[in-house]
């Protein structure tokens, strides 16, 4: 669908539903005069707020609310924008909207504000994500991650590694097709260095990413253990109220049950999974089959043992699934009953738990492991397409080695001009005359 950039939008800025404020945005190049004829005022002062009865187009009053103009390019689109502040409720601010309608706006796409701030250099791309995700953010750490990428760290970032790629290749550009008496004579040890600086930087952004992949959706808790364990009575727990039947029967759930909790202060989707076990129901092996993707998309296990009983095969299964498991938690459950499991058996450290009485000491366990994951000053790579363009420039970077060390600068070229594009992808994409500039302030390439 073709968007006409000229048009004036309008959208609802606020949530649908009732609420004491309603927002109603507009932008374009006739904002102003569409808030003039909706106010019946002569004229806004640009970023004051101004207390205005609000008409529609047959004169009838609408509201009484606030108007805030925005002239550009000081505005959040680089265009004007018009925010009418209504009381809340669907019908006022729907009234408010068709009046803009009336008055010549259309109603805006979904993510045209954002689109319109991208392409008129207020935003780039990483802020524009950084927006999207903050809305939909499970965590406090979520929103002051989020919060420094729409600052623009992850653009700065991008910005060094993008000055290095440039220089290499200008320098690289000029090799081949000038003397190469020209160059300083460390050059070639220059972009080594900086290749290698480059490298550790990617290879660490992907690690500390893939660490804090979970801030954003909510980090996925399973809690697994063999049939009547405690899972469901541990979930009921931490819930507070009972949302898994408990029962003394081997294997009452045959399905996982997801649930989101907040730990600390971190929303956290807890998965209560089917108990694992050599199982002849077909029901149940669906069930047990669904538990093993469970585990595998976790990241965090809960893994029970039964205090009373002694160690089995079937708790061998658990404890071999857990090497697949980065971060994980060992409970000993039942402990007011008699103790019959060996804890020589288990993984250490082990933590025990009777869920009839107080968790804490699980809770402070695994409030640990999700703060060690996301408290930490490293950039994070906030979306797929984002790793997928840093994964793409450290392979250009890792290829363009061999080349250089041989003196084959052609392929060497080839490679460092892939990671800046690629690179480059994550905020804005890369032009060819950024290159130009970086070879002709640099050289005097006239003679």
């Amino acid at each position: 669908m073709n968007i006409e950039i000229n048009d004036t939008i309008v959208a609802i800025a606020t949530a649908s539903g009732v609420g004491s404020i309603a927002i109603v945005r507009v932008s374009g190049k006739n904002s102003l005069q569409i808030a003039l004829k909706i106010s019946q005022r002569e004229q806004l002062e640009p970023r004051y707020t101004t207390l205005s009865q609000l008409y529609d187009k047959k004169n009838e009053l609408i509201d009484v609310g606030l108007v805030i103009y925005f002239k550009n390019p000081n505005s959040f689109t680089g265009e004007d924008i018009v925010e009418f502040q209504c009381h809340g409720g669907v019908s006022i601010a729907n009234l408010v909207l068709n009046a803009c309608i009336d008055f010549g706006a259309r109603i805006a796409n979904p993510g045209e504000f954002s689109k319109r701030a991208f392409l008129n250099g207020k935003i780039d791309l990483t802020q524009a994500q950084a927006i999207s995700k903050m809305i939909e953010a499970k965590s406090e750490d979520a929103v002051k991650l989020l919060a420094r990428q729409l600052k623009g760290e992850l653009k700065e970032f991008v910005d060094e590694i993008k000055e290095d790629l440039l220089f290499m290749l200008a320098y690289t550009e000029v090799s081949i097709d000038y003397a190469t008496e020209d160059l300083p004579d460390d050059i070639y040890k220059q972009i080594k260095n900086k290749l290698e600086r480059i490298k550790m930087k990617l290879i660490d952004t992907l690690a500390s990413s893939k660490r804090r992949e979970g801030m954003i959706e909510g980090f996925k808790v399973a809690i697994i253990g063999k049939p009547n364990v405690g899972k469901s009575s541990l979930l009921n727990k931490l819930l507070n109220y009972n949302r898994a039947i408990v029962s003394s029967i081997a294997g009452t759930t045959r399905d996982t049950i997801e649930e989101n909790i907040k730990i600390g202060t971190h929303i956290i989707k807890i998965v209560d999974t089917a108990g694992i076990r050599e199982a002849s129901d077909e029901i149940e092996k669906i069930g047990i089959e669904k538990s093993m993707d469970a585990i595998s998309e976790a990241d965090i296990a809960i893994a029970l043992f039964d205090n009373n009983k002694p160690f089995e095969d079937e708790d061998q299964i658990i404890l071999n699934l857990l090497d697949k498991i980065e971060h994980k938690i060992i409970v000993k459950t039942k402990v007011d009953l008699e103790q019959n499991l060996e804890d020589d058996k288990l993984l250490n450290p082990s933590i025990s738990i009777n869920t009839k009485d107080n968790i804490n000491d699980l809770i402070d366990a695994l409030e640990d492991i999700l703060n060690k994951n996301t408290h930490d000053n490293n950039i994070t790579l906030i979306s797929k397409q984002q790793v997928s363009f840093v994964e793409q420039t450290l392979n250009d970077i890792i290829k363009s080695f061999d080349p250089l060390q041989s003196g084959e600068l052609e392929f060497f070229a080839y490679h460092i001009n892939e990671a800046l594009e690629n690179i480059s992808n994550i905020t804005r994409p890369y032009e060819h005359s950024q290159m130009l500039d970086v070879m002709f302030g640099e050289f005097c390439l006239g003679k």
